[in-house]
């Protein structure tokens, strides 16, 4: 049975004894740390349990394994934050009585949250930002499962939403802006590490979060709402 699919949006029954919630959040804060570092497949199980000053059982007993530890770790930051993009998005449904819904003010509610935990420590700071960015930037086997699962309703949502704002675009053309839009937020999540590639961005300030979004909306707003791509045929 594949580790993740069958604990998605469940606990593992090992968990109803309710262990210690100290010792628990601390192997999340840690595992989240040490794979944003580091990355799923290069993490251990040693390195978490060292760095949190627990034994291998107490990651057994709470989580059951490391697939099952990241998922823990995803499910902790992303729940709360599409939570938040669906009260936004439902907000600005219900005052626009069934209108199409700006398109700046569509990608602005799909985008604050993630951006605006990367300031708040409680929602994971800057370390789960940089594990969402390293994720969407270097996809693995260990996501393929469980990450599209935790998206789906947001998913959904937005694409209903954007398809309305956006009516003359077919469902394969709004897929492909769809996913260019997804990369450049995963790059823009990045934070430093993506800016220090970039000479020209030496400037940049990865922590202006207001910054950010002021100049990623247009950059987003123009590619999503050009004409329709021609189809090029050979010569």
């Amino acid at each position: 049975m594949n580790p993740f699919r069958s604990n998605v949006l469940a606990e593992s029954s090992s968990q109803h004894m309710k262990p210690p919630v100290d010792t628990k959040d601390r192997i999340l804060d840690v595992a989240e740390q040490i794979f944003a570092e580091k990355g799923y497949s290069a993490t251990s199980m040693r390195t978490i349990t060292t760095r949190a000053n627990v034994n291998l059982a107490a990651v057994n007993y709470h989580f059951g394994s490391k697939a099952q530890l990241y998922q823990a770790v995803f499910q902790r930051r992303v729940a709360p934050m599409n939570k938040q993009r669906i009260e936004m998005l439902d907000a600005m449904e219900k005052k626009a009585a069934g209108q199409p819904l700006p398109l700046e003010a569509i990608l602005r509610s799909f985008i604050e949250p993630a951006l605006r935990a990367s300031l708040n420590p409680k929602q994971g700071g800057t370390n789960f930002i940089q594990l969402l960015g390293r994720t969407h930037a270097e996809p693995g086997p260990e996501v393929h499962d469980f990450l599209p699962l935790l998206y789906e309703k947001v998913k959904d949502r937005y694409r209903t939403a954007l398809a309305k704002t956006l009516p003359d675009l077919s469902q394969e053309e709004l897929s492909w802006r769809v996913h260019f839009v997804i990369g450049t937020i995963a790059f823009t999540l990045a934070g430093t590490d993506a800016l220090e590639m970039i000479e020209s961005c030496r400037y940049c300030d990865p922590a202006d979060i207001e910054g950010i979004i002021q100049r990623l909306l247009p950059f987003l707003v123009g590619g999503l709402s050009a004409p329709a791509a021609i189809k090029l045929t050979s010569i």
